[in-house]
C-alpha cells in the first residue's frame, strides 16, 4: 500500500490531479480561489484567471438562459405562477377532468403555501386550490385546507408521501368531512401526494359517494400525475431561481454550475414522468375500453415498427408512438357502461363512441407537451378514399402518422379479444387489411405491415 493510499489524497494533491482537465473549475469547487490568487500565482496569471472566470460566467448564464427559454411556463404544465384567485380556476378544470378519467364522484386539489401565491390560507399546511364541485360562491374566501397538526388522512398522505385508499370511511377515525365540499356524503376516499424526490407540493383527493375501490390502472395513473405535477412545479421554481441568477452580476460560476445541474436533472425527470404519464393513461384507456390485452401499447409498438420500416426519423417515430398510445384517449372520458354493454347500443351511445377522438383531442390540447401528437390522433380515422372522419381527407392529404396509426390500430383491434367477440387470427386480419388497401388504408403502410409481420 502506498503512502497516498494509506493516508488518503490531500486536498492539494487532488487539485493537482485535476489541473490538466479544468483547473479553474477545481479551484472554485474547493473554495480555494482567494488562497491561490493571493499566494501561489503571478499577477499576469491572476488577470488571466479573472478573464476566464468572466467568460465562463457568461457562458454558463447563456446555457441557463437557453434551458429557461425551452422549459418556460409555456412548455411545461401551466400549474404555477398564478398571482390572483381568478387564475386558479384552471385547477377546477383539472379536478373535473380527473373525475371523468377516473370515473369518480369528486376530486379536490390542495397545494402547500409555497405554491399558492395570490391566495391566503392563514398559515395552513395545505390549501384548496381546485375542486370538481361547482360552487355558487367564492370558495377561496372560505380558506379551506388542513393545518399541520390535523389528524386527517390527507395530512398523513402528504407527510408520508404514500397514497391512501379507504373503501369505507366509517371504518376510520381520521376522515374529517368538510361541509363546504359535501363530504358528509363521501363513503370512500383516496389521497395521492403530488411530489418528486425533493419536493412535495400538495395532494389530490378522490372521493366516491358509495363504497368503491379505484382500479389499479387508475391509481397508477393518478400517482404518475402526482409525480408529473411535483416535478413540473419544482422545475418551474428552479426556473425562477435561474432567472434571478442570470440577472445577478456578482454571481459565482459554481452557483451557476449547480443551477445548471439541477435544471438538467429536473428536465430529465420531467421527460421520464411525461412518458410514464402517457403509458399509464393508455393503460387506463384500455381498462375502460374492456380490452383483455394492452391494445394501446400494442398499437403504439406496431406503429413504431412501421415507422422504422418506412424509414422515418427518430422524432417523428416518437410522436407516432405517443399518438399510437393515445389514439383512443377520448374513451377515458366516457362511462365504462358503454364498453361493458354487450347488447345493442342506442343512437346516443353510438354518437358518443364515434366522437371520442374529438374529446381526446380537447383533453390533449390542455397538456402542452403532447400538443405535437394532436394531428396524428385527430385524423387517424380518415380513409384513403376520402370517406373517413372527421374531415374526409383523401390519400396523401392525411398526415402520414395518422395513416400509420390507422393500420396499426386496425390490425391490433382485429387480433385482440373483446368483451363481445373473439380475436381474429393473424391471417384473417391481414387478408381483410389487404383487401381494403387503397380503400381504407395507405397501400405503402399496408406493404410495410406485411414486411414487419412476415
Amino acid at each position: 500500500m502506498t503512502d497516498k493510499e494509506e493516508m488518503g489524497a490531500s486536498l492539494f494533491s487532488r487539485t493537482l490531479d485535476m489541473m490538466e482537465n479544468d483547473p479553474l473549475e477545481e479551484i472554485f469547487a474547493l473554495n480555494m480561489g482567494d488562497f491561490v490568487s493571493e499566494y501561489l500565482i503571478s499577477e499576469d496569471l491572476a488577470a488571466k484567471i479573472g478573464k476566464d472566470v468572466k467568460d465562463k460566467t457568461t457562458r454558463l448564464k447563456s446555457q441557463l438562459q437557453e434551458l429557461v427559454s425551452i422549459y418556460s411556463l409555456n412548455n411545461t404544465l401551466c400549474v404555477l405562477g398564478f398571482d390572483s384567485k381568478d387564475e386558479y380556476v384552471v385547477y377546477n378544470s383539472i379536478a373535473k377532468t380527473l373525475t371523468q378519467i377516473l370515473d369518480v364522484d369528486a376530486c379536490h386539489i390542495y397545494l402547500t403555501g409555497e405554491f399558492t401565491r395570490g391566495l391566503d390560507f392563514e398559515g395552513k399546511l395545505l390549501g384548496l386550490v381546485g375542486s370538481s364541485i361547482d360552487f355558487n360562491e367564492d370558495i377561496y374566501a372560505k380558506k379551506l385546507g388542513y393545518a399541520k397538526d390535523d389528524r386527517s388522512i390527507v395530512v398523513k398522505a402528504f407527510n408520508t408521501l404514500e397514497k391512501v385508499q379507504i373503501k369505507n370511511v366509517s371504518d376510520i377515525d381520521n376522515f374529517i368531512p368538510k361541509y363546504e365540499l359535501r363530504e358528509f356524503d363521501v363513503r370512500s376516499v383516496a389521497v395521492v401526494p403530488m411530489h418528486n424526490n425533493a419536493y412535495v407540493v400538495g395532494v389530490i383527493v378522490i372521493e366516491n359517494y358509495k363504497e368503491k375501490m379505484i382500479k389499479r390502472a387508475y391509481m397508477n395513473l393518478l400517482e404518475t400525475i402526482g409525480r408529473l405535477f411535483g416535478t413540473s412545479m419544482h422545475l418551474q421554481k428552479a426556473i425562477e431561481r435561474a432567472e434571478e441568477l442570470i440577472n445577478d452580476s456578482n454571481i459565482l460560476p459554481e452557483e451557476l454550475q449547480h443551477m445548471r445541474a439541477e435544471l438538467t436533472a429536473l428536465i430529465g425527470d420531467l421527460g421520464s414522468h411525461q412518458q410514464a404519464f402517457v403509458e399509464k393513461l393508455a393503460k387506463a384507456v384500455d381498462e375502460k375500453g374492456q380490452y383483455k390485452v394492452s391494445h394501446s401499447q400494442n398499437t403504439a409498438d406496431l406503429s413504431r415498427k412501421l415507422c422504422k420500416q418506412l424509414g422515418l426519423n427518430e422524432k417523428t417515430t416518437d410522436l407516432v408512438y405517443y399518438a399510437g398510445l393515445l389514439q383512443n384517449i377520448g374513451k377515458i372520458t366516457l362511462p365504462e357502461s358503454l364498453f361493458t354493454n354487450k347488447g345493442k347500443l342506442s343512437k346516443e351511445d353510438w354518437d358518443k363512441l364515434r366522437n371520442h377522438p374529438n374529446v381526446g383531442v380537447n383533453l390533449l390540447m390542455n397538456i402542452n407537451f403532447l400538443s405535437e401528437v394532436i394531428p396524428y390522433i385527430h385524423y387517424h380515422r380518415e380513409r384513403w378514399d376520402g370517406r373517413g372522419e372527421p374531415e374526409g381527407l383523401r390519400g396523401n392529404s392525411i398526415p402520414f402518422g395518422s395513416r400509420i396509426i390507422a393500420v396499426a390500430d386496425a390490425y391490433t383491434a382485429m387480433t385482440s379479444d373483446r368483451s363481445y367477440r373473439d380475436a381474429m387470427s393473424k391471417e384473417e386480419a391481414l387478408k381483410i387489411i389487404k383487401e381494403e388497401s387503397g380503400v381504407k388504408w395507405d397501400p405503402d403502410v399496408v406493404i410495410a405491415l406485411f414486411e414487419v409481420l412476415k
